[in-house]
């Protein structure tokens, strides 16, 4: 080790003496004149360095020096001195020298990575997984700064100001708005749950989405048993009947009913009789279409027989209570939905006269009458006449169904009162599995306890019985009042009943009305105590679940400590500050949301003497916010528990399981849409809209989508990072389809697919997607030079610095540039002395995309009617035309540049910090690694997240070998 320091040292006073007596001394002489201590132009000055340890110390700055040393664009060509090529090339040399002697001195250096706060969009991501809904709480923060590297997901950047904290106070209370306690745990809506509206709109959609999923359509279950019946030709050999269900996405329960049906010897006549007949005269299996054509008209039949056999409730009547109380429409509700599987037989009595054709089957002789009546009954036990009961109007009115009023969810239909009814007793027992009957009874006992939709019923009942019915409005009944929360007690519920039942009997009531008054004070207070149950015991269930959150939210398994502490809180805020349970579980969760422990990225801080290896938990986390900007999985979270993460095999298998998944897109959306500067497009209004129609919100959310489409593919396929240049294909919606012309590309509906071929519509990669293309141009014309900076700043990695303050502006309108076209125009542009420089780089290279307007569109006029000319002068001294030429540029004289500036943008992105000369070992493999896998993007991800700088951190003291340099921050 004696003999290593002593060669740095040799090699630093090398540098040194190097540096005093050659380097300073040329710059002296051909660089103060511009940038000493008075001039500074670029605000660059050279004068303050005075010693090679100076110039280590900015090596950001001096890389840029070196830059336009080796671009021969400085000192320029006005300059009273000029440089001749010998001392240019020992200047290089000498600063390659340093940066390379600095690069090893402390190659793999952690560097200081800062704790910060979630940037807006890691806030939003976590929330999302952590919730399991996308409510993005940051949507009124302001926008995150970027660091150097323009990434806005490093501590250079990430501030936390008093008023910040106040938003994400306000984002932490968003989001416990969203929670949903149950019986179970909790869970979060899709929107605020605060209002008992909220809560019943969330409770009901979810019961109504689960029976929207169920296969109910009687059709299925033929098509899959006449599949089933010739499994032979149509299915693998011997497929059973679960195969077929499952392949088709049906109950294999209820298809095992209808197919017993269909082959049920000891029917004898009736609808199910003419069902089997109608099966039996199925199509052979070379006619799929006929015989799914039949067994549509099998159901068809099934639906218009079935209501024959329906049965007619009529209101139960008591002198004085309302045909809508909710005694009366609740036994209505149950005699209906008691009989959804009976035959009712009112039909033979009431018209003699019905005819075989109108009803669709033979009427029996009265000697048939029993037999016929016991196959009708089993068609119906068969097909129910509905198998779930979604929406319920006013039936006590007497209309008929179709006329009642529609979208009452799960509707009990009382008049002027709120309440739910259950009615779905065939879907539970003819489709559902035992699973899927537990599933739907959670839902319903959801319903009942977030709502508390049975105490609510309840105080409507005392509402409406003293105002709309005014049965309740004797003296005798004055202690049962709806704002009383003690009226939802016992003894009052009982009391009531034993008086409303007594005017009731006092008003001539009496057998099944009387009972129904009955069964009604019975049922309700059995539901009233089910929930104050439930809820005293869920708190318990509900504390946990708040700590295995916080342990989700925390990344990490919790201190003993750190969980009594939360319970501790809890109590407090109930006993101390006299919160409700509900109350005391969100403010729990809030001050969890408010913990540095999820709201900041503590896991990478420095905290000890001695540089370290991550843990497996930081280094979970340190994958999850890089592959997805958000918290870690259960399945990445167990493997660190385990530690088998830190072994580099199963750290490289998650990573593979990580890009696979759909969250990989936040990588495509915050790493992509920053480095490629389209990240906030979605806000782009700079578009004259007038002049350009056709650029509407959902034409700038389809080009926003494209590239992000893309990178997606390219993680999710471990394709070639040149593709993002060369590649021959895009992604479309139908919107963007007719935007690029692709007139034969068939889009249906909302979705996306893969174009092929793009450079038939001139398309391909990124350089022609039209989002950098409008993003890159001001509105009512083109622009060479944004677009051209595009490429050479954001893809191919060059310096370019901003433009004095004192250079002419173009024309904002193409249609306005006279005589001269837009190319005419740069070109007298760059007889500005101080634009000539920077536009010799760029122009011609955004000249290539003048056949593409100013929103992408393909053009071969201008707006002011001239003819389009792409073609342009590169500065190799080639004559080029065109996106394709622009291309073969790039793989010809640039393709290097191209990996070079992505491989140190992820690396910055991955890193969460701005690259240090120390990187550049690192950097260098990343682009062998590259070369060696067929330029496979994913791999320049496996070598980050395998690298020393990536899996370990640095101690709080710098060590002494630790220079300047490699604290300072720097990009490029």
């Amino acid at each position: 080790m004696a003999s290593l320091r002593s060669s740095q040292a040799a090699d630093l006073e090398s540098l040194e003496r190097e540096f005093r007596d050659v380097i300073q001394p040329l710059v002296k002489a051909h660089c103060f004149s511009c940038h000493d201590d008075n001039t500074q132009e670029a605000m660059l000055n050279l004068q303050r360095y005075a010693a090679a340890g100076d110039v280590i110390a900015a090596h950001q700055t001096w890389e840029e020096v070196l830059d336009r040393l080796e671009l021969e664009d400085m000192p320029p060509e006005d300059a009273p001195t000029q440089l001749g090529q010998q001392d240019r090339q020992q200047i290089i040399a000498w600063i390659e020298a340093v940066r390379t002697f600095e690069a090893n001195r402390n190659a793999g250096d952690p560097g200081a990575v800062l704790a910060r706060r979630l940037s807006n969009a890691e806030y939003d991501y976590s929330i999302r997984d952590l919730t399991g809904v996308d409510i993005r709480p940051t949507k009124t923060f302001p926008v995150d700064p970027a660091n150097e590297a323009g990434f806005d997901n490093s501590g250079e950047s990430l501030s936390m100001s008093p008023a910040l904290m106040n938003k994400y106070l306000e984002a932490a209370r968003t989001v416990v708005e969203h929670m949903v306690l149950s019986p179970e745990g909790i869970a979060f809506a899709p929107h605020p749950v605060v209002t008992d509206t909220d809560r019943d709109k969330y409770c009901v959609n979810r019961i109504v989405d689960f029976y929207k999923r169920q296969p109910t359509d009687f059709a299925d279950y033929f098509y899959a048993a006449w599949k089933y019946q010739h499994r032979d030709a149509l299915q693998p050999p011997h497929a059973s009947l679960q195969a077929v269900a499952a392949d088709t996405g049906i109950s294999a329960k209820y298809l095992k009913t209808v197919w017993d049906a269909l082959h049920d010897s000891q029917i004898r006549t009736g609808p199910l009789k003419e069902l089997q007949s109608r099966w039996q005269a199925l199509p052979e299996p070379t006619d799929r279409e006929g015989a799914l054509s039949a067994c549509q008209d099998m159901r068809d039949y099934v639906l218009r027989t079935r209501k024959h056999f329906e049965p007619k409730f009529d209101n139960l009547k008591i002198q004085g209570i309302h045909a809508g109380a909710q005694p009366f429409v609740l036994w209505k509700n149950e005699q209906y939905a008691a009989n959804r599987r009976t035959a009712h037989f009112d039909f033979l009595d009431a018209d003699k006269k019905a005819q075989p054709e109108q009803l669709g089957f033979e009427l029996p002789s009265d000697a048939q009458r029993e037999s016929f009546e016991a196959d009708c009954q089993r068609f119906c036990e068969i097909f129910p006449d509905a198998f779930y009961i979604s929406e319920r109007g006013r039936d006590y009115l007497g209309k008929p169904k179709s006329q009642q009023e529609k979208g009452r969810l799960l509707s009990a239909g009382f008049h002027s009162m709120m309440g739910y009814f259950r009615d779905d007793q065939p879907l539970q027992q003819l489709l559902l599995d035992d699973a899927g009957q537990a599933e739907l009874d959670a839902l319903w006992k959801q319903l009942d306890f977030f709502t508390a939709a049975p105490m609510r019923q309840y105080q409507g009942f005392l509402w409406f019985e003293r105002t709309d019915s005014r049965y309740m409005r004797d003296p005798e009944f004055d202690f049962a009042r709806p704002e009383d929360q003690q009226a939802l007690s016992e003894k009052l519920i009982t009391e009531l009943s034993e008086v409303y039942v007594a005017k009731a009997i006092r008003s001539g009531g009496e057998g099944v009305a009387l009972q129904a008054l009955r069964d009604y004070f019975r049922n309700i207070n059995d539901q009233i105590r089910w929930v104050v149950r439930a809820r005293r015991e869920a708190q318990t269930v509900h504390l946990e679940a708040v700590v295995e959150f916080c342990q989700r939210a925390y990344r990490r398994p919790l201190q003993a400590e750190e969980v009594s502490g939360l319970k501790a809180f809890y109590q407090t805020l109930k006993t101390t500050d006299g919160l409700t349970h509900e109350e005391a579980i969100q403010d729990t969760v809030v001050a969890i949301l408010m913990s540095p422990h999820f709201a900041y990225r503590l896991d990478l801080l420095s905290d000890s003497d001695q540089s370290r290896a991550l843990t497996a938990m930081e280094l979970a986390s340190r994958l999850s916010y890089f592959l997805w900007s958000s918290v870690p999985d259960e399945e990445l979270l167990d493997v660190a528990a385990s530690g088998r993460l830190l072994e580099q095999d199963v750290l490289l298998e998650q990573v593979d399981r990580m890009l696979a998944d759909d969250r990989v897109r936040a990588l495509a959306t915050e790493f992509g849409g920053n480095w490629l500067d389209f990240r906030r497009f979605e806000e782009h209004n700079s578009v004259d809209r007038e002049r350009f129609p056709s650029f509407d919100d959902e034409l700038r959310s389809a080009m926003f989508e494209e590239p992000i489409r893309f990178f997606v593919d390219i993680l999710q396929n471990d394709r070639s990072a040149l593709d993002f240049l060369y590649a021959d294909h895009t992604f479309v919606n139908a919107v963007l389809a007719k935007h690029y012309d692709m007139d034969d590309v068939q889009i249906e509906g909302a979705g996306w697919q893969r174009v092929d071929e793009a450079s038939r519509y001139g398309r391909g990669g990124v350089l022609p997607m039209s989002v950098f293309l409008t993003k890159n141009a001001p509105g009512l014309r083109t622009s060479p030079v944004k677009r051209g900076y595009w490429v050479v700043r954001r893809l191919l990695g060059e310096h370019i610095p901003p433009p004095p303050p004192d250079v002419p502006e173009l024309p904002a309108d193409e249609s306005q540039l006279g005589e001269l076209t837009l190319r005419q125009t740069l070109a007298k542009h760059r007889d500005h002395a101080s634009c000539a420089g920077c536009h010799n780089r760029i122009d011609s290279v955004g000249l290539i995309f003048e056949g593409f307007g100013p929103i992408g569109e393909r053009r071969t006029l201008d707006l002011g009617g001239r003819p389009i000319d792409a073609a342009a002068e590169f500065p190799d001294g080639s004559q080029r035309e065109g996106v394709a030429d622009l291309r073969e540029y790039i793989r010809q004289q640039r393709q290097q540049d191209f990996i070079d500036n992505t491989s140190r943008k992820l690396l910055s992105y991955a890193l969460g910090r701005t690259l240090l000369l120390s990187d550049q070992t690192l950097l260098d493999t990343m682009q062998a690694d590259l070369q060696h896998n067929e330029y496979r993007f994913n791999q320049l991800i496996r070598t980050i997240v395998s690298s020393p700088q990536f899996l370990n951190k640095r101690g709080r003291p710098m060590s002494a070998n630790v220079s300047a340099a490699a604290r300072s921050t720097t990009d490029e």
